[in-house]
């Protein structure tokens, strides 16, 4: 008997039910006056007396666990029911809400899809980067102010660990691994000790754009600039070069477009000149080729550079820069539609 006791033991701790009416008929199996467990108590009597407690005890446990065994299910059955009746089949499904790209992202994206149609590919590196990556192969004065660490984050207090302040390093990286022709567009997180305010962040994002090879003129970046500011601004757009200064590149320059807004009348958002700033460029510095290992006397190239954020706000005029790291989600919808 006591072989009996397990296996119904066993048996009954492995039944399960989805309704009631199984439920029912496991009662009826194991607890019913014709059950497998009242036919056990009626061979009880049996028994040989010296057994008789020991069989006993253990017929009773076994009645307690079939009853607490069928009243469970028997009580899991009712409360899914419930739930299942409280439930407006008929309802149509909620839509759950669609999510959208950050507007630095989208603009990142175009800016990259347009110089890809260009030929350029992306090439990428590390943000920890060291001294001569950053400033050094880039043509940077021992004392440029670059280097301070008013402007510069240095990484464990040594002066040749940074975080890289321009991307730029990723095309020193490139030029010392590969030889011309390079044509390479360089998009990326950058770091600079400024304080955080409404027009300035301790870190922002660039695209930089790099192109190397036999007999590159300065009419080449001219004509790359020109095609680059009317995908992306629209076909009216002007473009007018100033001279300007960079260590990597000489000659310099910055560039300047038609303010899209007034059609370059002027306005408030141009400060009533009709142009509007948004990159920096010029012809790679014989310094740079050759720091890289590139021979100047046979390639040339050009270089050029742009905030991502900074074109962002020339797109959608954002007036607060700290808003693209905050991650409001009622800043974040309104750019749905520009998918």
């Amino acid at each position: 008997m006591l072989e009996k006791i397990e296996s119904l033991k066993t048996a009954i701790a492995q039944i399960t039910a989805s309704n009631k009416e199984e439920v029912e008929a496991l009662r009826i199996k194991y607890l019913s006056k014709k059950g497998e467990i009242s036919a056990l108590f009626n061979d009880f009597r049996t028994v040989p007396n010296d057994q008789k407690k020991e069989i006993g005890q253990r017929l009773n446990e076994l009645k307690v666990m079939a009853t607490d065994k069928i009243n469970a299910l028997r009580e899991g059955v009712e409360a899914k029911a419930e739930t299942l009746t409280d439930i407006d089949l008929t309802r149509p499904a909620a839509m759950q809400p669609l999510g959208t790209r950050h507007p630095l992202s989208l603009v990142r994206n175009e800016i990259i899809s347009i110089f890809s149609r260009l030929g350029f590919t992306i090439a990428d590196g590390p943000e920890i980067e060291d001294d001569w990556h950053v400033f050094s192969a880039l043509n940077f004065a021992e004392d440029h102010p670059a280097r301070d660490m008013q402007d510069t984050f240095f990484i464990q207090r040594s002066p040749d660990v940074l975080l890289r302040t321009h991307t730029s390093s990723v095309q020193t990286r490139v030029m010392t691994t590969q030889q011309p022709p390079i044509r390479i567009i360089c998009p990326g997180r950058v770091y600079r000790n400024e304080a955080i305010s409404a027009r300035a962040h301790c870190f922002f994002h660039q695209v930089e754009a790099l192109y190397i090879d036999k007999n590159v003129s300065f009419a080449d970046l001219k004509q790359t600039l020109l095609y680059f500011a009317r995908e992306l601004f629209g076909a009216d757009t002007r473009i007018r070069l100033r001279p300007s200064y960079f260590p990597f590149t000489e000659p310099s320059a910055e560039m300047d477009i038609s303010c899209h807004l007034c059609g370059g009348k002027g306005c408030a958002f141009c400060k009533h000149t009709g142009w509007v700033e948004i990159l920096g460029c010029g012809m790679v510095d014989p310094n740079v080729l050759e720091a890289c290992g590139i021979d100047s006397k046979v390639y040339s190239g050009f270089a050029l550079g742009m905030g991502v954020e900074r074109i962002t706000n020339l797109k959608y005029r954002v007036k607060d820069l700290r808003m693209f790291s905050e991650n409001d989600i009622r800043f974040l919808d309104e750019f749905k539609a520009v998918h």
